[in-house]
């Protein structure tokens, strides 16, 4: 059974992701409400690297607000695509990252599940960089994110968020092409650009 600080998160979030998805600069407020509402919850049920992810969420979603404002010698940040040498090192890097926290997690916490809960927060790390400098691939990267944390979330009694980031996966598809259709009528991308 849901709580009523599980469902209030969720909602927030929902919100946020959703905001995101259109390209709307008020994905980074709702964003940070909901990480401070979803840290909590996290804390409750012992999924401590999430806890650190919204904590992380929180300082990003600052910074993602001001940049999307901004960002641009003073101009709204356009859609564009991530450079192939952040691309390059982000899942090598990603995958070493989570075997190392997972590791300290394992041995330090009475953590569950301390190396799935520890994917998640990096590949979500990554995923909000590419998120705050607003380029194509952070949906890609959300897509995988939401594929591992659905079952954890399950296995953890989290009913409602589990199902909901199974709407944030589809959102996260969505989301994906339209950002690459907006930035090619926008320019920002080449005409003849791919949807990989």
């Amino acid at each position: 059974m849901s709580t009523p600080l599980e469902i209030t998160a969720n909602v927030v979030t929902t919100l946020s992701i959703l905001l995101a998805g259109r390209n709307s600069i008020h994905t980074w407020w709702t964003g940070i409400v909901g990480s401070l509402l979803f840290a909590l919850l996290f804390y409750q049920v012992q999924l401590y690297a999430d806890v650190v992810l919204q904590l992380f969420f929180v300082a990003t979603s600052t910074a993602g607000w001001w940049q999307w404002a901004r960002g641009a010698h003073g101009e709204p940040l356009p859609i564009s695509q991530a450079s192939l040498p952040f691309l390059a090192w982000a899942i090598p890097t990603g995958t070493v990252a989570t075997a190392g926290y997972g590791a300290l997690l394992y041995a330090f916490t009475d953590a569950y599940a301390p190396f799935i809960d520890s994917a998640i927060l990096v590949f979500s790390v990554i995923a909000q960089l590419l998120l705050m400098q607003r380029k194509i691939e952070t949906w890609k990267f959300w897509i995988l994110v939401n594929t591992i944390a659905i079952p954890l979330y399950a296995s953890r009694g989290l009913t409602l968020t589990s199902v909901l980031y199974g709407v944030y996966w589809i959102n996260a598809a969505i989301s994906w092409r339209y950002w690459h259709q907006t930035a090619r009528s926008e320019r920002t991308i080449p005409a003849n650009t791919e949807l990989l």
